[in-house]
């Protein structure tokens, strides 16, 4: 398979860059500016509708290529992608800009095979962005990825060969949005091939989580632990302590004692079922962290990985409670908002076994005793998972329920609170979900004052970076 030739020189397009510069190329910019002009032909589903517009996309598509083209040698671990990818772009538009099918050049894309501290990754497909734009409108983005040495040795404990960790360098206008994951499920493709990577952009987390910390903990006058505070002066500190994180949250889901049919499985289901499951993963990986300090602290032979992943499994600890409560509760519309049920329910958690306090408006911890009561919320999930096996699921549902409102206190006009008919009691799971409100757990008093006042700091994380 050969790339086109390009009819402008591939020295004037790379301008003497190299990978670590490759944002700075007119390559880039070209390859830049025809994707966003493009994204403006493409109806919903990634096709060029209107015939009139084809000359026009014609030459956008040509300008992609001769960019994809004259880029490639800066990425030769992605070499049969770029080309797979050029074919793609060929083949769709000889065919009239139909919807597009990139499945080809998907498949040969796999980054999880150079997890690499600092390498480089030219991504361009034709895909929606989640949190972002709903629209398979062709996306480029320049990523770098982030693999420091304890990463790579926490790996071989935490196994997980599909998880990448991401830098973002520059992007099209669908990650100038919340979006903080690559998926290969979100590409336009023909059919759905096994997926072998998931991409999460942990700068643009941490740079969240730095800027919605600071403000939150000035607003509630909270007084920061010091390895905490290091956290939000230090962003590649706060990127490497997401990427440990996410890696032991990314491996939880499937593993474990769970629901016969569990949360990945498209299925309806009452969206308080989801909160349970990502907050069960966040928790495990707090639980972890919380066992790896141990082990760790008790040793007086650390070599640099080891010392590192010690320092970082107490910046995970913090980083699960400040991001879970502070920006995950009060982030989003209150439509099913999952996550955020899942910050309400740790906050409200912790408050009621009095190692979180509000006095005097000033929040404040008991962080010696916080540990343990994150675990035992940990452990109530758990149960509750193991448990659902000898039930039936709707049955699980009503548990579940039960778990959520024993701690956070629902809408006065729920049906599920005053306890379900028996006709729903009887009929399809349907009816179940039907019954819950869109916002069936209301913020309480202390995150409606909060949200207020965080407001513009959480508008102003839309499409933030490390580099922010």
């Amino acid at each position: 398979m050969s790339l086109a030739t390009p009819t402008r020189s591939t020295r004037d397009l790379l301008d003497g860059h190299t990978a670590a510069t490759v944002e700075h190329t007119p390559a880039w910019a070209l390859l830049k500016d025809a994707a966003v002009e493009l994204q403006s032909l493409q109806a919903a589903d990634g096709s060029v509708p209107e015939a009139t517009d084809h000359p026009r996309a014609t030459a956008l598509v040509t300008d992609i290529v001769e960019a994809i083209a004259a880029l490639t040698p800066l990425f030769p671990h992605d070499d049969a992608y770029l080309r797979a990818s050029v074919v793609d772009f060929e083949r769709w538009r000889d065919g009239g800009f139909a919807v597009p099918d990139f499945l080809d050049s998907l498949v040969a894309f796999q980054p999880q095979e150079h997890r690499v501290d600092g390498i480089r990754h030219l991504v361009v497909f034709p895909m929606y962005t989640q949190n972002g734009s709903r629209e398979r409108h062709v996306e480029a983005v320049l990523v770098e990825v982030i693999w420091p040495e304890f990463i790579a040795r926490l790996e071989t404990e935490y196994t997980n060969r599909l998880f990448v960790s991401l830098r973002l360098v520059d992007f099209t206008p669908g990650y100038d949005t919340n979006s903080a994951v690559l998926f290969p499920e979100t590409v336009a493709m023909r059919e759905v091939p096994t997926f072998t990577w998931g991409a999460i952009f942990q700068d643009r987390e941490a740079a969240r989580y730095r800027r919605v910390t600071r403000a939150a903990a000035e607003i509630t006058k909270l007084e920061l632990p010091d390895a905490a505070a290091r956290m939000l002066d230090d962003q590649a500190l706060t990127e490497q302590t997401f990427v440990m994180w996410d890696i032991i949250h990314d491996r939880t889901h499937m593993r474990g004692d769970l629901p016969f049919d569990p949360f990945m499985i498209k299925q309806r289901m009452p969206f308080f079922l989801y909160s349970l499951e990502e907050l069960r993963c966040d928790l495990t990986a707090f639980r972890e962290c919380v066992e790896i300090q141990k082990r760790l602290s008790a040793r007086d032979d650390l070599d640099a990985a080891e010392r590192a992943m010690l320092e970082h499994a107490e910046l995970v600890q913090y980083a699960v409670i400040f991001d879970r409560i502070f920006r995950f509760a009060i982030t989003g519309s209150r439509v099913r908002n999952y996550d955020g049920l899942g910050g309400q329910l740790l906050f409200a958690w912790l408050h009621q076994r009095r190692v979180l306090h509000w006095t005097d408006t000033s929040l404040a911890f008991d962080w010696d005793e916080v540990p343990a009561a994150v675990v035992a919320l940990a452990d109530a999930i758990d149960e509750l998972y193991w448990r659902s096996i000898d039930r039936p699921k709707t049955a699980h549902w009503l548990a579940a329920y039960d778990l959520v409102r024993s701690v956070v206190t629902p809408h006065p006009a729920s049906v599920w609170a005053r306890g379900l008919s028996d006709d729903v009691l009887a009929g399809l799971p349907k009816g179940y979900t039907d019954a819950v409100l869109d916002d069936e757990f209301p913020l309480s008093m202390f995150f409606e004052a909060l949200e207020k006042k965080m407001r513009p700091v959480i508008a102003s994380t839309e499409g933030i970076t490390g580099r922010d």
